[in-house]
């Protein structure tokens, strides 16, 4: 059995988080999984523990990070004696590969889940251990992994050593998320519209690399030209109570069009309401949300960030990123299909995910990863050993 203890900067509902949740749960009983978070629980670390698995916090302040911790994670880790040790986003993989390293863990993993790094977009903290990143990488981790090649050519043109990175996909469940015609009346009925009302989705938590200033712009073009059309928005932060946000909406005029619904936990109902998910990004490396969307059989606008383009391919519409003209046009013109051709192209978009993101198919490829990992380490070991 190998151990393997995943370090993360925290346990809120979020992409990364979500993606370990899935990732722990079904990895094979060969892999026994132990997190660490470094702030708190979260709600993702609560549903980690129902799976039985253990989970602790260190328990630092976000935003400040305490190079004290990397001793204190190294003595947990000393305890715990992981065969590998995989940290997650750039202050775990600073902290707690510095601490692994210290603890003299046998193979360390970084995860890289960013490809926008821009000083417009990002925190002078954040791309200071981004860099900081850059330079241990050749160093500190064994190998490091990269959920979308977009997000690998970045970081290698930010300073990470090229050979050392490796890209794994993210993966969906297809049968959590899967089309539901009965979710289509149930949620317009929740939001008291027709059943026939054209209903557009944007799933994901508040953030300025989401755009959701952007979204409303592209929104209000396209109310102008489809008045009808209503639009689902979901995901932290996204409700009545953000008051940046709900001016945007008031002030372009769609307050009786928007539904800000916060955090939810019906994704799989919400996704497959949906006549089609838009996605205004300007800095992503690979969104969920496409892929579970694309699983209910639901076609996607998208900008072209991260691996957004790789994971629509032919089955939606792909606009220039910040360009909300376009995505209003790519919007129209996938509610202008007739129900019939919605529907296929939705058939198409399920079929791609399960011909390239299928979960279960790549949970196997980062359970050889895994192994490939633990296998080069103990043969480096070995050669050192003999020589």
């Amino acid at each position: 059995m190998k151990r393997i203890v995943h370090i993360i900067t925290g346990l809120d509902t979020g992409g990364a988080e979500m993606w370990l949740y899935r990732l722990i749960s079904r990895l094979s009983p060969a892999y026994q999984s132990h997190v660490i978070s470094l702030t708190d629980i979260g709600d993702v670390g609560k549903l980690i523990k129902e799976l039985g698995i253990s989970v602790e916090a260190v328990g630092m302040r976000r935003g400040a990070p305490n190079p004290f911790a990397i001793f204190r994670l190294a003595r947990t880790l000393k305890k715990i004696k992981p065969d590998i040790v995989h940290t997650w986003m750039y202050h775990s993989d600073l902290l707690g590969g510095l601490a692994a390293r210290l603890a003299g863990v046998p193979a360390l993993c970084w995860t890289i889940r960013h490809t926008n790094l821009s000083t417009d977009v990002n925190k002078l903290s954040t791309l200071v251990v981004a860099r900081a990143c850059s330079l241990l990488s050749r160093w500190a981790p064994n190998k490091i992994l990269c959920c979308s090649e977009v997000a690998r050519k970045a970081h290698i043109n930010y300073g990470y050593l090229a050979q050392k990175i490796v890209v794994l996909p993210n993966g969906f469940d297809l049968s959590r998320f899967s089309p539901n015609p009965a979710s289509r009346t149930e949620v317009r009925k929740e939001l008291g519209l027709h059943p026939g009302t054209p209903l557009v989705g944007l799933i994901g938590r508040f953030n300025s690399q989401k755009n959701h200033m952007g979204f409303v712009q592209a929104a209000g073009l396209l109310h102008r030209k489809m008045p009808t059309t209503h639009f689902l928005l979901a995901g932290k932060g996204v409700d009545a109570c953000n008051k940046e946000l709900f001016l945007a909406i008031e002030q372009a005029g769609l307050t009786k069009v928007i539904h800000l619904l916060g955090l939810r936990n019906d994704m799989p109902r919400l996704m497959s309401s949906l006549d089609l998910m838009a996605s205004s990004s300007i800095g992503e490396a690979f969104p969920n949300v496409l892929g579970e969307a694309m699983a209910c059989g639901v076609p996607c606008a998208v900008t072209d960030v991260g691996d957004s383009e790789y994971i629509v391919g032919d089955t939606g519409l792909i606009v220039p990123p910040g360009d909300m003209t376009r995505l209003s046009e790519a919007m129209e013109s996938l509610l202008n299909l007739s129900p019939a051709e919605r529907c296929a192209l939705g058939a198409r978009a399920r079929k791609r995910v399960a011909e390239h993101f299928e979960l279960d198919s790549v949970i196997r490829q980062y359970e050889a990863f895994y192994d490939t990992l633990s296998d080069q380490r103990r043969n480096q070991d070995n050669t050192a050993g003999g020589s």
